[in-house]
């Protein structure tokens, strides 16, 4: 595969010559200040060096002016949206062009009639579910950052989130795209029909690909209708074993919940020392639409053997409340130390037996791990956190994060089930896709970018 050259001195000149004769000026930033905070996203990847420079873009004109020259010269380009990614697809080192789109933030179209929203990729994922909820719809993807990430980022790692269990992943929401191409050339994909099967499905393929492959400047996104009620419960067990084996109970007696979430007990201590004294595990659940009030029962009936205590409501502020210490867990992680995300996923029927062995893994390894889950269908988050202050990660934690990894894959399971591969996972990316499988993905990339500039390091 076509790989971009390390940016030469010229090479370097002629880009910045070039960019500040063709874009505004406020668009093209070099001060020191703005490159060391364009470095790295929210994995704390640490990459050599800092970035050449980073384009501002406010319309698609922007990023194919921008793809035309840095392809002509060879020099890597790295997309980049809020910077809440957690596997470092968006970090950018030495000699490398950052494309921040985060400035590209317009709801272009929102119709009530066809439950649709057209957005730019620097659109805040929770703005646009507010937006969507004035016409009494919501956009359904809700990763647990949806207050800070935007739109291009949740598509471009195919972000999940806490609805996922019954909405499915961002995936499930894209409907078509506005893209530029490594040279700079604009293609539309997908369309505006919900159903559609014309030609290969390259809308599915842009989503996940980490910007690897194409920079997307408008999403045309599915909108759905805003439940007509919800019930939400919050059940508490003695171990994070009995709480995983009771989300797979769920789906046996054939409740699909909109979500199901697990956090173990050093989870709940670290976002709240009174969480943390309730149990050793809490099961958050919530169930939507006509029905929630009698699926919510009949969860209730399930968890009740095995729970040491079950709450359940029907208001929308306590059920928010009851979420909070979800949204909370990460945030709360990150005070204790450098957090390495993990996220594998495993067949629901394993996710037990997954949390058993990597509380074995832990402890083989001498490395704390906290774990939350979206267990409902069996995406699980195993945080190790280390010492802020190293300048690397502890060589116990690598052991630890790659026998996870092998935990995931041995279960008939995935590397990631919506953070992405990045950096962080690349060296493990082979063993999941196999030899043949990894070389028509790669003949995949250099057919999108021959020259191999888009974010160059990632994914594969």
């Amino acid at each position: 595969m076509t790989t971009a050259p390390p940016t030469t001195p010229t090479a370097a000149a002629r880009l910045l010559g070039l960019l500040a004769r063709d874009l505004p000026p406020d668009q093209l930033a070099t001060d020191p200040r703005t490159l060391a905070a364009h470095t790295t996203d929210r994995s704390g990847t640490r990459p050599d060096g800092v970035p050449l420079a980073v384009v501002h873009a406010r319309r698609t004109e922007d990023v194919t002016v921008t793809l035309r020259h840095a392809n002509a010269l060879r020099v890597p380009v790295v997309p980049r949206g809020a910077g809440t990614g957690l596997s470092g697809g968006a970090s950018a080192g030495e000699g490398v062009l950052v494309l921040d789109l985060s400035g590209m933030n317009r709801i272009l179209e929102l119709s009530a009639d066809d439950q649709l929203a057209v957005v730019e990729p620097g659109v805040i994922t929770a703005e646009l579910d507010r937006a969507a909820g004035e016409h009494g719809l919501r956009y359904a993807p809700d990763p647990a950052s949806a207050a800070i990430s935007t739109i291009g980022g949740n598509i471009a790692t195919n972000a999940g989130g806490l609805r996922c269990a019954k909405y499915g992943v961002t995936r499930d929401s894209v409907l078509g795209l506005e893209a530029v191409l490594a040279d700079g050339t604009v293609v539309t994909t997908g369309r505006r029909t919900v159903k559609g099967v014309t030609g290969y499905d390259l809308t599915a393929l842009l989503t996940g690909s980490e910007g690897t492959l194409a920079v997307i400047t408008s999403a045309t996104l599915r909108l759905r209708p805003m439940p007509v009620a919800t019930a939400t419960l919050a059940a508490y067990f003695d171990s994070f074993d009995a709480a995983a084996e009771a989300s797979y109970a769920i789906g046996r007696a054939g409740v699909v919940p909109a979500l199901a979430e697990l956090l173990d007990g050093p989870v709940l201590r670290a976002v709240d020392p009174a969480l943390g004294e309730r149990g050793s595990a809490l099961l958050l659940v919530q169930c939507d639409g006509a029905g929630a009030a009698i699926e919510a029962e009949q969860v209730a009936r399930v968890l009740a053997p095995t729970a040491t205590s079950v709450e359940t409501t029907a208001d929308p502020i306590e059920a928010e409340s009851l979420l909070t210490a979800r949204r909370l867990a990460l945030p709360a992680l990150e005070r204790l130390g450098r957090p390495l995300i993990e996220d594998i996923a495993v067949p629901r029927s394993r996710l037990a037996e997954a949390v058993r062995e990597i509380r074995a893994i832990s402890a083989r390894h001498d490395v704390p791990v906290y774990t939350l889950a979206h267990a409902a269908d069996g995406n699980l988050h195993p945080i190790i956190v280390v010492d802020p202050s190293l300048d690397r990660l502890p060589d116990a934690a690598w052991e630890a994060a790659g026998e996870i990894f092998a935990l995931a894959l041995r279960l008939g399971g995935t590397l990631t089930g919506e953070h992405g591969v990045g950096v962080l996972k690349r060296q493990w990316v082979a063993d999941e896709l196999g030899p043949t499988a990894h070389a028509l993905q790669r003949r995949l990339k250099e057919a999108f970018d021959p020259r191999g500039i888009l974010n160059p390091g990632k994914t594969l």
